[in-house]
């Protein structure tokens, strides 16, 4: 029953015991939430007050609702770990083809994307990332990733245009190893990756996109690969749905 005297409002008592009966697994995936008559009667309190605790739940992403049959407890839909330090190495690119055919072999699902490939303009954001002039040509390569056929990842990868004029970048299959082994095939050798890490929510279209589920949030991840020399090769804007994938990072403590 709720505690009308914790000050805690009545529909985030209910919403609270409703979680921890989903997290500790005594609701379990897939399975029908009380129905709204039977949750009055269980807590004590109105059907808006039910209503409200159940839209907080849908918003944190934990239940789904279905016309006509009920609201269910959400099925997880992890891929686990992203291991950004093995996944890029030249090893990796060597063996699977490129950073997610390195995710799909250290998880097991069968990658796949849709390309396409354009030329723009580099806006001020681009170009600092870059290292260039804004209004410098850029190479932009987008596309969405699919395991196992369900959508985890977008990406927009943006290269200026110098280098990658005459090579296989600009065509929809780069080929093995990716748009990293052709920049070292062209002479422009690999040293380090930098990676700016966040989350916020999706837009409409990352939502649709990712199919996901109402109060479920993106990671947003920003790679620039670097040259040798130190000067900005490529940057790569990923979107992940943030209930699909776990970032790890690894580095020696020296």
């Amino acid at each position: 029953m709720v505690d009308r005297r914790s000050g805690v409002p009545a529909f985030r008592q209910v919403a609270a015991d409703l979680r921890d009966r989903i997290t500790s697994g005594r609701l379990a995936t897939g399975e029908r939430l009380p129905s709204e008559r039977d949750l009055v009667e269980q807590y004590g309190v109105s059907r808006p007050t039910i209503r409200d605790a159940v839209n907080l739940l849908r918003t944190e992403g934990l239940v789904n609702s279905e016309h006509g049959r009920g609201v269910f407890v959400r099925q997880p839909a992890s891929l686990g770990k992203r291991v950004a330090r093995s996944r890029l190495s030249r090893e990796a690119r060597r063996w699977t083809g490129g950073a997610f055919m390195a995710d799909a072999a250290a998880r097991g699902f069968t990658p796949s994307a849709d390309v396409s490939v354009r030329f723009e303009r580099a806006d001020d954001r681009v170009a600092g990332y870059l290292a260039v002039e804004p209004g410098t040509e850029v190479t932009v390569r987008d596309r969405v990733m699919r395991a196992d056929g369900l959508v985890v990842q977008l990406a927009v990868s943006r290269l200026p245009r110098e280098l990658t004029r005459g090579t296989a970048i600009e065509q929809v299959d780069t080929g093995p190893g990716g748009t990293y082994a052709r920049l070292e095939e062209a002479g422009h050798r690999l040293a380090s990756f930098t990676e700016h890490v966040g989350a916020r929510m999706p837009t409409p279209d990352e939502a649709s996109l990712l199919q996901l589920a109402e109060g479920v949030p993106v990671v947003t991840v920003t790679r620039v690969a670097y040259r040798e020399d130190g000067v900005p090769a490529e940057m790569n804007d990923m979107v992940l749905a943030a209930d699909r994938y776990q970032l790890s990072y690894e580095w020696a403590a020296d």
